[in-house]
């Protein structure tokens, strides 16, 4: 079993930043990937940033390229999200997820799930 836990969640002006981390406890030896997915009232679930523990490779989702960064701590079962020029549109239920053994880390193989952290962006 694997838990996450997050934290950072939070409101902020739009413009503003956040940074969320995700800490992996548990049987964590065989992680392929974290990440973030999130959600907002009336809208799916939405893949936001994943990154592969091993090889390092990063997804990002189209609406926050280049405004968010995922990074891994010296502890592989530790991840951030930086997220910079936050938007009204980023408010959401931001949620840890992860995959433990070859799958990648799309919503169908993720494995395990954190509680969720609520961001709220304000205009």
């Amino acid at each position: 079993q694997v838990q996450l836990v997050e934290s950072g969640g939070g409101s902020v002006q739009a413009g503003g930043s956040l940074r969320l981390t995700c800490a992996a406890s548990g049987y964590t030896d065989n992680l392929n990937c974290m990440g973030w997915f999130r959600q907002s009232p009336g809208k799916e679930r939405e893949r936001v940033a994943v990154r592969y523990t091993n090889f390092g490779y990063t997804y990002y989702a189209g609406s926050v390229k280049g405004r968010f960064t995922i990074s891994q701590g010296y502890a592989k079962n530790t991840v951030y999200l930086q997220m910079n020029s936050l938007k009204p549109e980023d408010t959401a239920m931001y949620t840890c997820a992860a995959v433990v053994g070859r799958a990648d880390c799309r919503e169908e193989n993720i494995g395990y799930w954190g509680q969720g952290t609520q961001v709220t962006v304000s205009s």
